[in-house]
């Protein structure tokens, strides 16, 4: 039995949490200036819980914000075996939210072209974004809105370190390859631990895991298996390992289109100490 003391810790730690998801999305909103005046936000609804979350803080957050914007949500159906179609429907009619479903047939085309027991995420990613980019035109938004949160830049950046050779994370806004589309990721500051416990608190009818079929992929699971034991054996690593992703130092590092260090030449009476580090 819940005590009295018990009820309203946990109704004071649950309030504590809604405030943090707020402040930490206005202020990526902020930061990067990811949401403007009149803008259409389509909100790409994959069924999973970073996406009800982001739905869900992007409604209560323009019941308040200075500036006007509309949303709409999406949710792709890949014909997937046992994809839940009425789930979302359902839903969005309830929070009254515009929303399109847009139906594709991927499965049947990563099944023909790709071999059993291999991956299929790089190929249905791509067939997967193709086809929003689109579905964004048709519909007239301005901005396409993803539920990647802080976790997911972090494995993204060590996955691209470690396995591609590159400096490179999951930036919080970005402009399409063909320049036509802005991607933003307004859960960028949040933390997945956190987004668990709001989608626990908010009961959303979240889809079932892999519905899709693919297994986990393998380079991702051992990078956030190491983040989490760093979090756990290292406190506050992770925070600051999230923090130098806005704190580059260009000529510290050895990439010459950032920096030019051909033409670097001494000062001739300079003052200061040298920089060691």
């Amino acid at each position: 039995m819940v005590t009295r003391k018990q009820f309203y810790k946990t109704g004071f730690e649950n309030n504590k949490l809604v405030k943090r998801l707020y402040r930490q999305v206005g202020k990526a909103i902020g930061d990067f200036n990811l949401i403007e005046d009149q803008d259409k936000v389509m909100v790409c609804m994959s069924g999973g819980k970073d996406s009800f979350a982001l739905l869900d803080i992007l409604l209560g957050l323009r019941a308040r914000a200075p500036v006007h914007f509309d949303i709409v949500a999406v949710n792709l159906d890949q014909h997937f075996p046992g994809f839940p179609k009425d789930i979302l429907p359902a839903y969005l009619r309830e929070r009254n939210v515009p929303f399109h479903i847009e139906s594709q047939d991927t499965y049947s085309i990563i099944e023909r072209l790709i071999p059993e027991n291999k991956p299929v995420c790089s190929l249905c990613s791509r067939l997967r974004r193709g086809i929003l980019y689109r579905v964004a035109g048709e519909l007239g938004a301005t901005k396409i809105a993803l539920g990647h949160h802080r976790d997911d830049v972090l494995e993204t950046f060590f996955l691209n370190l470690f396995f591609g050779s590159k400096l490179k994370g999951m930036p919080p806004k970005l402009k399409t390859g063909d320049g036509r589309h802005i991607v933003i990721r307004p859960l960028t500051y949040v933390r997945e631990a956190d987004i668990e416990r709001f989608a626990a608190l908010r009961d959303y009818p979240v889809f079932p895991e892999n519905l899709c079929g693919a297994k986990e992929n393998q380079q991702r699971r051992h990078i956030k298996m190491m983040l989490r034991e760093w979090e756990k054996r290292y406190p506050g690593r992770i925070e600051n390992i999230f923090s130098s992703l806005s704190t580059v130092v260009p000529s510290h590092l050895m990439d010459r289109d950032l920096y030019d260090f051909g033409t670097l030449a001494a000062d001739s009476a300079g003052t200061e100490e040298p920089d060691l580090f």
